[in-house]
């Protein structure tokens, strides 16, 4: 039987139980329909997982672990799809293993967020990223962000290596990614693909051009098959 697991952010945790909101509460009394005694996992979204206890009031913490991370460090920057499309996006990428997840306006994108509609949308697929994280088995939750520029999109931390996905040009992704780097920046355009002068952005940013194959993917499968990919060629998955 598959395990019953349950997201608790970190400060709700502590004395040896999680404590529940209203949320958590329906989810394992109405939607689960959890028993007094049964057991489930408790995860964090920072990498600690517990066993624990529903005691029909409250969870209670047994044994703690450290759950490893997936084994590389893939962020990925993609251009915001419209529609659902980047809530796929989230929860597919999230499954391949993804560690962060920035989304950017460019200028072919069709969707355009206002500060207000950002925050409301990104506490979305905080949501989303979460409950793949729950369902796939992961005890660490990937960071999601929307960044206002590609410049934003493009900061990440020393020693990583920048990726910018561009369709029939560039070199094979197992070609790009360099042994031994503290983890790998993939910049995902729009449909219609980057304007030039976004490429060159890109490129001044010290991003190297990649390629996944010769045929045409839509945005959002782009940055689900990068995550994937980088996970696989890190060997995490496969």
């Amino acid at each position: 039987m598959t395990r019953r697991r349950l997201f608790v952010p970190p400060e709700r945790l502590g004395g040896g139980v999680a404590r529940l909101g209203p949320a958590e509460r329906h989810y394992l009394a109405e939607v689960l329909r959890l028993a007094p005694g049964t057991r489930l996992e408790v995860f964090d979204g920072a990498g600690h997982a517990w066993e624990a206890e529903f005691t029909g009031g409250e969870v209670r913490l047994g044994a703690g672990r450290d759950a490893p991370p997936p084994a590389a460090a893939a962020w990925i920057a993609f251009a915001l799809p419209r529609g659902e499309r980047a809530d796929w996006a989230v929860q597919k990428a999230t499954e391949a293993g993804a560690a962060r997840l920035v989304a950017w306006p460019a200028a072919r994108s069709v969707v355009r967020l206002e500060p207000a509609r950002a925050a409301a949308r990104v506490e979305r697929w905080r949501r989303i990223a979460a409950e793949a994280a729950r369902q796939c088995g992961r005890s660490d939750v990937p960071e999601v962000a929307v960044a206002g520029s590609l410049a934003g999109a493009l900061a990440a931390p020393p020693g990583f290596d920048r990726l910018v996905l561009a369709a029939g040009a560039g070199v094979p992704l197992r070609s790009a990614l360099r042994p031994g780097a503290a983890g790998w920046l993939a910049v995902v355009g729009p449909e219609g693909g980057l304007e030039d002068g976004e490429l060159a952005a890109c490129l001044d940013a010290g991003c190297t051009p990649a390629s996944l194959g010769p045929r045409i993917l839509r945005a959002e499968t782009a940055a689900v098959i990068a995550a994937a990919l980088i996970q696989h060629l890190a060997g995490d998955l496969g």
